[in-house]
């Protein structure tokens, strides 16, 4: 991989991806273990999978690794806080002030976002290995999105179960309150095609116009969500394959919504070419 640094731009919210199936060679899992705390290595021991395991170790791998592609620091020299809610952030200056990260994985991939001065969540799910209820959009999502979801045809259904699991996930993460914000008190729009429309409940004191949202697709098994704080102006999103120690490309993912309107969209498909 190359040791030259990358650009972190308060206009960009770069992520990237990790295949589960590029990292299963015994040797890389003792390059990755070697850059993880004394802290992560305890953490690691307790997951009772190995699947879940190679999970973490591959997670924090890629997070250490990513951030030293932004400033001049060693992977191993990364040190990270929590806040009440449990949202990891950096621990030292001047990189806390300047690097936001979100981290998430399911079954296959691992996904993790990086920007400047900007709030971010992300969020991806396996929509074919995993199996839930829609009865939990019933319980947890607000009327107007079940109402939504149970009025499609019964195929298309689970898919916009995920769709919206997703975007709520990335939202809440972005804000950095997890599971304590109600999935009840906020509500997506998603009838429109390729265009995401967010409302909230006055007692979250929040505006749709404070977060843009993508959802995009990582291959046939996983969609994923991110949500970032707009700032100024509309952040655009670039995204890349990664083998942590080993290589980094370009990577397409295939966009299904976009809460930019038609210029701003117009300017991000630019800036992603």
């Amino acid at each position: 991989m190359s040791a030259d640094l990358l650009p972190l731009s308060s206009r960009s919210v770069d992520l990237w991806v990790v295949s589960m199936a590029d990292v299963r060679e015994e040797s890389l899992g003792c390059i990755y273990n070697r850059l993880l705390s004394d802290e992560e290595r305890v953490r690691q021991a307790r997951f009772y999978f190995e699947k879940d395991r190679l999970a973490y170790l591959v997670t924090r791998a890629a997070l250490r690794t990513v951030l030293s592609r932004y400033a001049p620091v060693e992977p191993t020299g990364w040190r990270f806080v929590a806040n009440a809610y449990g949202k990891p952030s950096v621990a030292d200056e001047p990189w806390a002030s300047l690097i936001s990260f979100n981290l998430a994985h399911t079954d296959g991939c691992v996904l993790l976002g990086v920007t400047q001065g900007r709030d971010l969540g992300v969020d991806v799910e396996n929509v074919v290995s995993r199996n839930i209820s829609l009865d939990i959009a019933d319980r947890f999502f607000s009327p107007r999105e079940s109402t939504a979801m149970r009025a499609l045809a019964p195929d298309r259904q689970l898919n916009r179960f995920f769709e919206l699991w997703t975007l709520k996930e990335s939202y809440i993460k972005a804000r950095g309150m997890g599971l304590s914000i109600p999935l009840n008190q906020f509500s997506f729009g998603l009838e429109e095609a390729h265009s995401v429309a967010v409302s909230f409940d006055p007692l979250l004191q929040d505006a749709p116009q404070r977060w843009h949202f993508w959802q995009f697709d990582i291959g046939p098994a996983h969609l994923a969500a991110a949500c970032a704080q707009v700032g100024s102006r509309a952040p655009f999103m670039c995204a890349r394959r990664l083998i942590p120690c080993v290589s980094e490309k370009p990577l397409y993912v295939g966009i299904r919504r976009n809460s930019a309107n038609l210029s701003e969209l117009a300017e991000l498909i630019t800036k992603r070419r």
